[in-house]
């Protein structure tokens, strides 16, 4: 079975992370894909929202999608998230997986520097999925991992994570950037200084 795996904080999901997921999908024929928020990622000291809250988002985003999963491995372990790691146990887990690991197209040139890149490669393709500005040079990449690297386009939607976390604590709105099923949760939970809205 092709499984992508798409990680992230996802603090707090939003529409963009969906698209990128569907995008790769349906560009490569995924059977499946996984969404599998970190505990804390590497490049990041701390998240802001909890883990729980943050993978009751996801799961409140995705129910109704027939090929999404949650995957809340890297949550309940804890501590730092290392990529390879997860994907080791994934592969003893489900050994006659093909698993593609999806990312931002801006996250390509990186890859280089992650850790054990040269033992994930070897595990699992990369999927970059185009994000607005960005130009890819496979080319610049080592040979082992730009053969190791697909691409997927997807409609240009220019929304992170860190411009919702800035709207709401300006109090913008950030409601149809998210999910609706996010951002009902967001509301009831009081996430990012966000009030439930009035019964009036």
């Amino acid at each position: 079975m092709k499984v992508g795996i798409m990680g992230g904080t996802f603090d707090p999901l939003h529409i963009g992370h969906m698209m990128a997921a569907e995008a790769a999908r349906e560009t490569y024929g995924l059977q499946e894909v996984w969404f599998m928020p970190s505990h804390i990622p590497p490049h990041k000291h701390e998240a802001g929202v909890s883990g729980a809250d943050r993978l009751a988002m996801v799961q409140e985003a995705i129910h109704n999608h027939e090929a999404f999963r949650t995957l809340d491995w890297e949550v309940v372990r804890g501590g730092v998230s290392y990529t390879y790691e997860t994907i080791r146990r994934l592969q003893e887990a489900y050994p006659h997986f093909d698993l593609y690991f999806i990312i931002g197209a801006d996250m390509v040139q990186y890859l280089p520097k992650w850790n054990e890149i040269e033992e994930l490669v070897q595990r699992l393709t990369f999927i970059g999925v185009g994000r607005p500005g960005t130009s890819l040079d496979l080319d610049a990449l080592p040979t082992y991992i730009a053969e190791k690297v697909l691409l997927a386009d997807m409609p240009l939607v220019d929304i992170s994570s860190t411009m919702l976390r800035e709207r709401a604590a300006t109090g913008k709105s950030i409601r149809y950037m998210v999910p609706e099923a996010v951002f009902d949760y967001v509301q009831r939970s009081r996430l990012y200084g966000i009030q439930p809205r009035s019964s009036d």
